[in-house]
């Protein structure tokens, strides 16, 4: 098959399971964190949490106001941050 006939065929496809004529053939589910649930454990507010990893401050309120998703990355160092905080601020640290 071409591409402009797969083109075609996908665009096809979003549109029946959009009108609900079909379903998806998977659902992305985004994975979560509870951002403010790290922070607050560490006893750290959201301009020291942003300072300590590197994070800029807006980013932290955007996440714990549901406004944004941490993208992939950060899901894997607010994970690490979790488990190993002071690992990860010494790794940090240690750069300057």
């Amino acid at each position: 098959m071409s591409f402009g006939k797969e083109l075609i065929q996908s665009a096809e496809e979003a549109l029946a399971i959009a009108e609900g004529r079909a379903e998806p053939a998977a659902v992305f589910v985004p994975e979560t964190i509870d951002v403010a649930a790290i922070r607050k454990r560490l006893k750290l507010s959201q301009a020291e949490f942003a300072r300590r990893y590197g994070l800029p401050a807006g980013t932290i309120k955007d996440w714990e106001q549901k406004r944004r998703q941490p993208d992939r990355a950060a899901l894997v160092l607010l994970k690490v941050i979790d488990q190993a905080p002071e690992m990860v601020a010494q790794a940090l640290l240690s750069r300057a």
